[in-house]
């Protein structure tokens, strides 16, 4: 083993003291070379995504040592670029979650930055609405969204509210990576700030404020529909519950079942060990309970609140998952004809996706003239995209984006995807429907037959090690140079966003748009050694796209 990562072992087990689950962790290893190279051997990647990674003891892991040294890198950015700056605080249900976000408040605070930190667990736009309204200079939510129980994660927000991108994420990186991570880091107690004042508790009226905000994103405008409809809400033992019930009693749908076995904050995740509610797998126990009480509905969002997925009953009356992309379009279709309808579209009205959500939204945006703009993956670049609106005074024409990934945000009230929000609007166009007879199954097919029959696949690809990425960098080179036909689909268009298409920052993603409409776009994951493959096809039905994809991928998985 490499004496530098021993050496690093050494002085952990000499200087880590607070933490006896790390005290007994570095104990357990000390002779497994294997485990202590894994947890030394580099330290935890800080980048757009901010960090995320397995808890436990070591620098490429997530402990209270590596959020003080990342949150005394970023309090050194913070107090480069602004004067009296602040941070806001939140946290979701995770193991050590409150523990990383009271870690993180110490270090802010013995730091000259004022904290503003959630009372208790709190959604991910939760925060990216406090950062705004409380006017911070940045906020940090501790969540690893929807991985399993052994992760956790701290996400870093701009003063807009928004996840950091590609140019802050360096800099902050720049500032973490001059520190030592015991010697160079201020710290104090929580409890002793906060009788000081430079620790402070977000008001619950800050929350009643959020709340009221997305109630304004309703679309009936004063119709009135039968919300008697029978919901079955999961929040997948993480931070909807409260929030997500809260607006839906409160805006008249009194008829929702919790899913009790998932209710309560559960960092373990017993009853969804993946809880991600695009897994079909995290939906099993809430489609029980729809079946159990013969419910309209299923909604369940992720532990952070911020991706909702949804299961409806089909004719058969067995209940139907939905796709991201399919609550996304419906969604759209919803925003823009209600607003036709009731004359409040506003002027030159804009919708915002990334290039791996389905090609069918911009048919639909098109069909009402509604200009939609496409960004790199990440909700971050929608985000981003509200902010350049707001900056030229047009942030009121922003009205509605989505991503495939379950994300979607209707307002400019905060800057990332929001779950509260999707919920809500996804219940009130449910109801909406129901109360004309229309399930959302039965819009989506009439939806299919007036822009055609969108079907969305995705397929990964890993490649390990130097030879799998340096395999991958050439099955891209061969994507942009070589491929002019895949199987029958010839290519009409390749898009090479390695250039920075469209004002774009330059990213490793290639779009092929075929001749019949279809498309794929090719991209290496930003977190794993994988080779992403997202298939939009365009055909008559299912079955018809399904067939296609089976002999795409044939004809993909030869070119690879």
């Amino acid at each position: 083993m490499d004496q530098k990562i021993t050496n690093e072992y050494l002085r952990w087990v000499n200087k880590v003291n607070e933490d006896k689950d790390l005290v007994k962790e570095l104990q357990d290893i000390k002779d497994d070379e294997s485990k202590i190279e894994d947890a030394f051997y580099c330290d935890l990647e800080f980048g757009t995504g901010g960090l995320r990674g397995v808890l436990g003891a070591g620098t490429n892991r997530m402990n209270i040592y590596v959020i003080r040294k990342a949150s005394q890198g970023l309090s050194n950015y913070v107090n480069e670029h602004y004067k009296n700056g602040s941070i806001a605080i939140s946290y979701d249900s995770r193991i050590k979650s409150d523990v990383f976000a009271r870690t993180a408040a110490e270090v802010f605070a013995a730091n000259g930055l004022k904290v503003f930190i959630y009372k208790e667990l709190m959604p991910t736009p939760c925060l990216s609405y406090a950062v705004r309204e409380l006017h911070c200079s940045a906020g940090i939510m501790v969540t690893a969204s929807h991985n399993p129980a052994k992760y956790n994660g701290y996400k870093v927000y701009g003063e807009d509210g928004c996840q950091i991108t590609t140019n802050a994420a360096a800099e902050i990186l720049s500032y973490i990576e001059k520190l030592d991570i015991f010697e160079d880091v201020q710290h104090g107690d929580f409890d002793s700030y906060l009788k000081e004042g430079k620790v402070e508790y977000i008001d619950d009226e800050l929350t009643t404020r959020f709340i009221n905000r997305v109630k304004e994103e309703s679309l009936l405008f004063n119709e009135e529909v039968n919300k008697d409809v029978k919901i079955v809400y999961s929040p997948l033992h993480g931070t909807g519950l409260k929030p997500v019930t809260r607006i839906l009693k409160e805006s008249g749908y009194k008829n929702i079942i919790v899913v009790k076995e998932q209710e309560e904050p559960d960092g373990n995740f017993t009853t969804c060990p993946y809880p991600n509610p695009e897994i079909a797998e995290a939906m099993q126990v809430g489609i029980q309970y729809c079946k159990k009480y013969d419910a309209d509905l299923l909604v369940a969002t992720d532990p952070d609140c911020d991706r909702v997925g949804i299961a409806v009953k089909n004719k058969n009356n067995d209940y139907v998952l939905m796709s991201g992309n399919q609550v996304g379009c419906l969604l759209l279709d919803y925003v823009c004809s209600q607003r036709v309808k009731h004359q409040k579209l506003p002027a030159n009205p804009v919708f915002i996706k990334t290039i791996v959500t389905t090609d069918m939204a911009k048919k639909i945006a098109d069909y009402y003239g509604v200009k939609t703009l496409e960004v790199l993956t990440g909700f971050k670049f929608i985000g981003e995209q509200v902010l350049f609106l707001e900056k030229e005074g047009k942030e009121k024409s922003y009205i509605l984006g989505f991503e495939e990934s379950y994300g979607y945000l209707s307002g400019s009230y905060v800057r990332d995807k929001d779950a509260v929000d999707g919920a809500f609007l996804i219940v009130e166009m449910f109801t909406y429907y129901k109360t004309k007879g229309i399930s959302l199954l039965d819009k989506l097919d009439e939806l299919y037959k007036q822009f055609g029959h969108y079907s969305n696949y995705l397929k990964s690809y890993e490649f390990t090690g130097s030879t799998g990425f340096k395999k991958m960098n050439d099955i891209m080179e061969k994507f942009r140079h070589d491929v002019t036909q895949i199987g029958d689909l010839k290519v009409k268009e390749l898009l090479d966003y390695s250039k920075g298409l469209n004002g774009l920052p330059k990213s490793n993603v290639i779009k092929l748009i075929f001749a019949d409409g279809s498309s794929i776009v090719v991209r290496p994951s930003g977190t794993e050694p994988k080779l992403k493959i997202y298939v939009s096809l365009l055909g008559r039905s299912e079955e018809e796209n399904s067939n296609k994809n089976a002999i795409l991928f044939k004809n993909i998985e030869e070119l690879l």
